[in-house]
């Protein structure tokens, strides 16, 4: 019986490298199938696997990236533009750090590098559409972000104009998606303005709970903060168009809580971990998006500060795999089930 939930499929950005079978999107995509993926999520940022560019422009590329991976025997599940989305929305604290991700050609120039994450958002909409994707992933980029916490105190209006020019700045983006029949989930996670559900509320509302904003659902951020991430389903399974399954732990004490990010990842409270070595419960998480009928792609996401890559890699597909839950047609007591009587309705109510 197929399952719900597609899957396992692979987060292909933290696996790129300039050494084989991680240099070519070829090679990649036959080493993720032979781990037993059955999908990949595609970096647009990464020139080793994917020509975002080219991509947007050609027809013939995108028929030979879809070859690439129908030759693996993996599909393609979405593509991300965390990178470029982060770009869209940068705060002066974190311009030479985030310049990095941008050409040389915009770097010093916060104007030009917004012009530029923007024309590679809508790139990515085109090639997702050539593709024959419906989903993309990415981050919404943080204007706010840098005043968190509300010491010292904040203007008043501070973080309300901040959401208000983010919205401004997504929404020409999202009616460009929906125009090409695409949406956007964003990875919810702290340094983006929107990190949790509070913050999600606060942008969707700007952005006239338009259509393509949605949400990249992705645990551990919210186990590190804390936050209720089965409940966050509850509340928000209808926006949600895409699923990282990557695991954390948080292990408060004497000297470290939730903000201990001045430590090294190792000896921090909050750590991520390799699928099944965290505190996440994905039976809880899975049956949930089953419940709420979620039926894209489970993507593992591997960020570990302890184990490799390869080893995090091979032991997530049958992690995933073992979770993807095959939907029931049944109920548990059919057997004790007859065709209604409506006699013996009225008579068992005493009607």
């Amino acid at each position: 019986m197929p399952t719900q939930i597609k899957g396992p499929a692979l987060f292909l950005a933290q696996f790129a490298g300039d050494a084989a079978p991680f240099d070519s999107l070829e090679n990649i995509t036959k080493w993720a199938a032979g781990l037993g993926y059955k999908g990949v999520q595609i970096p647009t940022f990464d020139g080793r696997l994917f020509d975002l560019e080219k991509a947007a422009e050609s027809d013939a590329y995108c028929d030979e990236v879809k070859g690439i991976c129908a030759d693996a025997g993996v599909a393609i599940t979405e593509l991300s533009t965390h990178l470029q989305g982060q770009l869209v929305a940068v705060n002066p604290a974190y311009d030479r750090a985030f310049d990095a991700f941008a050409p040389a050609a915009v770097h010093g120039n916060p104007k030009a590098r917004q012009e530029w994450a923007t024309e590679q958002m809508k790139k990515a909409a085109v090639a997702s559409r050539k593709l024959g994707l419906d989903h993309t992933v990415s981050f919404s980029g943080s204007l706010a972000f840098p005043f968190l916490y509300p010491w010292p105190q904040r203007p008043t209006g501070l973080i309300d104009e901040a959401f208000d020019e983010l919205a401004r700045r997504w929404l020409p983006i999202f009616d460009y998606y929906t125009d090409h029949g695409v949406d956007i989930g964003f990875e919810l996670h702290p340094g983006e303005d929107l990190f949790d559900g509070a913050t999600w509320e606060m942008f969707l509302g700007r952005v006239k709970e338009h259509e393509a904003a949605r949400i990249n659902y992705d645990p551990s951020h919210f186990l590190l903060q804390q936050l209720d991430y089965l409940a966050f389903i509850d509340l928000y399974h209808d926006r949600i168009n895409a699923f990282h399954v990557k695991d954390a732990e948080f292990n408060p004490d004497g000297r470290q809580g939730v903000y201990s990010g001045y430590q090294g990842w190792t000896n921090r409270a909050g750590r991520f971990r390799s699928l099944g070595d965290g505190q996440v419960d994905f039976s809880g998480i899975f049956s949930k998006l089953t419940q709420y009928g979620y039926d894209s792609w489970a993507v593992l996401e591997w960020e570990c500060c302890i184990k490799s890559p390869e080893q995090g890699a091979a032991e997530g597909a049958p992690f995933i795999e073992s979770h993807l839950i095959e939907v029931t047609e049944k109920a548990f007591d059919d057997f004790a089930g007859a065709e209604r009587d409506d006699k013996a309705i009225k008579e068992m109510l005493g009607l």
